[in-house]
């Protein structure tokens, strides 16, 4: 019988969450819609709520189809923003 070790090369650590944005009042919150039912919708609303209740404003919001990544233009526009929310199931 031949027992085998889990043992095994180790890669490289995970890399952490973004550092948070912190006091949004004053900032820009940015949307990317994936373009999934509904998520354009679920995600302004989101973000216009956000900005109620910190005194951010909506800045930019982009569009993206969701089997494809961002284009770089997209993301140009949405670095413009210091929180973006993006991300929506089926």
């Amino acid at each position: 019988m031949e027992v085998y070790a889990p043992d095994g090369a180790v890669g490289a650590a995970p890399t952490g969450l973004a550092p948070g944005a912190g006091v949004l009042a004053g900032k820009r919150i940015g949307v990317l819609d994936n373009s999934k039912p509904n998520a354009g919708l679920l995600l302004g609303r989101m973000a216009e709520r956000l900005a109620a209740r910190t005194g951010a404003g909506v800045g930019v919001v982009e569009r993206k189809n969701a089997a494809l990544p961002a284009p770089d233009d997209v993301l140009a526009r949405l670095a413009e923003a210091q929180v973006v929310l993006t991300g929506s199931a089926d």
